[in-house]
């Protein structure tokens, strides 16, 4: 028997999945965000794989998905107790993971991470020979228990002959974080304002209930489609960095968990099990932070934003996709913030595509929820 799609979700036989406004009213849920989780460590492990190359972004698009008053410190807490760690997990971009999900997470993309850094490591000198001598030091310096900034691994690799010069250090770390050598895990302690590095570990030993699905593939598709659905398999392969025809071959092997809702011209999917139940008090505007899995996670970003605002949001020639101001599931303008010391405490500026898209008090109270995250 196949199950019935949520109520929220209709075929159409443009593609997408009724009209817009359903498909982000499908999504906000799908994304927790009108939705949240119990725990800032559940949020992770719906979400799989949140992109948070900027520390405090990740951070927050955690919290943004957690129910009540979340901040930057229970964040941080679930860091230091192991439940979530950063790494390179797809794309050859960082993300915050579960982290009993990080290595057979790895297992699927690390190889193409590692193929498509051949050529930076080659143009950098970066040889097998000199991987080993770093992997064989890093090891040593990590092993029982100890933790090391990214400042004090490069010194670890200097002493070992291991040049981090220029992007030398990074291309290094990044190798061996593939590997799964190494991770990054608890936060480094900063006075007067929101942590901004996390201490690199042993892998292995922080992480101890690393746990592999019987189909990686299967699982990874399920997990995006619980997290990001309605979406389909060129979605996942462009979230994951996967070929397309691995993507339609995972959704294959998952039929048995999902909803087929749209069929032509792309499949589009979401989970059979029932959707989260919906808060009763979930914002109707949100502020999520830069690189917003909501926005970016898709091959047609224009779902929540209208096409004239894209260039507005990224990815600009710089890559930075900037941060969103989203009212009842569609983007309706960017916010600056600064994370300095001393300024971090200062408001956000919001800046609205279109006067009237929202109210002040809507903006207002989305700007002060992140600012109470924060400054805590």
């Amino acid at each position: 028997m196949v199950p019935t799609p949520p109520s929220d979700v209709s075929p159409a036989a443009s593609g997408r999945v009724g009209p817009a406004s359903a498909v982000r009213a499908t999504r906000l849920r799908s994304h927790r965000l009108s939705a949240p989780t119990a725990t800032v460590a559940d949020a992770a492990r719906h979400m799989l794989a949140t992109q948070a190359q900027e520390f405090w972004g990740g951070r927050w698009a955690l919290a943004a998905r957690t129910r009540g008053r979340t901040t930057i410190r229970d964040v941080d807490a679930a860091l230091d107790r192991g439940e979530i760690v950063r790494s390179w997990t797809m794309r050859g971009t960082i993300h915050a993971i579960p982290a009993e999900d990080l290595a057979w997470v790895l297992s699927i993309t690390a190889e193409r991470q590692l193929r498509q850094a051949a050529a930076v490591h080659r143009r950098e000198g970066i040889d097998e020979a000199e991987v080993a001598r770093a992997e064989a030091a890093v090891r040593t310096a990590l092993t029982g228990g100890n933790r090391l900034t990214r400042k004090e691994l490069f010194e670890v690799l200097e002493a070992a002959g291991v040049s981090t010069a220029g992007q030398r250090g990074y291309h290094v770390l990044v190798h061996l974080s593939l590997r799964g050598l190494v991770c990054q895990g608890p936060v480094v302690p900063r006075d007067n304002g929101p942590t901004r590095e996390q201490y690199i570990v042993l892998t292995e030993e922080w992480i101890t209930d690393a746990a592999a699905p019987a189909d990686p593939h299967a699982e990874m598709f399920v997990r995006y489609i619980a997290s990001h659905g309605p979406a389909g398999p060129r979605d996942f392969a462009w979230w994951s960095a996967l070929p397309v025809g691995v993507a339609r071959s995972a959704a294959e092997a998952a039929s048995d968990r999902l909803t087929l809702v749209v069929d032509e011209p792309e499949p589009q999917y979401v989970v059979s099990a029932a959707p989260p139940p919906l808060a009763a008090d979930a914002p109707a505007v949100v502020a999520l932070p830069p690189f917003e899995e909501y926005y970016l996670s898709y091959i047609d970003r224009t779902v929540p934003c209208a096409p004239e605002f894209l260039k507005a949001i990224g990815p600009a020639m710089n890559g930075i996709v900037r941060p969103i101001l989203v009212a009842r599931g569609e983007v309706v303008g960017v916010w600056t913030h600064s994370v300095a010391v001393g300024r971090h405490a200062l408001d956000p500026v919001p800046e609205l595509f279109t006067p009237g898209a929202a109210t002040d008090a809507e903006i207002t109270a989305a700007l002060d929820r992140y600012r109470d995250f924060i400054t805590a």
